[in-house]
């Protein structure tokens, strides 16, 4: 039981992670090299290591204040987000979701705004306006949770009639 609900946390917790939401297809163009370098570029200076990682921390540590009876596995979840969910394990698919989202052109303007001061002002609030934003989220859910109960309990009770 205690398993099960685990898994299931953690995989409510992939779902509202933003950077594992593939909202559209696949372009069917292939990505030039020069196209995936620019991506790179981009992602290169928007995120580092660091404050990626930071982000992911962030997110853990906010589950687990939420969810206490998964703290005890707390270790084997920071061993696997960082093998899974590390900015070294993701980066290469960002590189390939901006370049099929972005052309070419508009990846080099994006690069030149986040190489200017506030775009590096941008960049380095985003781990943290992305956790005050989940954050905000999940507080609205939660302050809203008996509402949510109530409509899942009617709709239950209706299916069973």
């Amino acid at each position: 039981m205690k398993v099960s609900y685990l898994l299931s946390i953690l995989l409510a917790w992939a779902l509202w992670t933003p950077a594992l939401a593939q909202t559209t297809a696949p372009a069917a163009v292939p990505i030039t090299p020069s196209h995936r370098q620019v991506a790179e570029a981009l992602l290169g200076t928007i995120y580092s290591d660091d404050s990626f990682n930071k982000v992911i921390d962030q997110v853990l540590i906010t589950q687990l204040k939420g969810h206490p009876e998964v703290q005890p596995y707390e270790n084997e979840l920071r061993t696997f987000l960082g093998k899974y969910m590390s900015w070294a394990a993701l980066k290469p698919d960002m590189a390939e979701m901006y370049a099929r989202e972005f052309t070419e052109p508009e990846l080099r303007e994006m690069l030149r705004f986040y190489q200017s001061p506030v775009g590096k002002k941008a960049a380095a609030k985003i781990p943290t306006l992305m956790q005050m934003g989940m954050e905000i989220g999940q507080r609205h859910v939660k302050d809203h949770m008996p509402e949510l109960q109530k409509l899942i309990q009617d709709k239950a009770a209706a299916t069973e009639n």
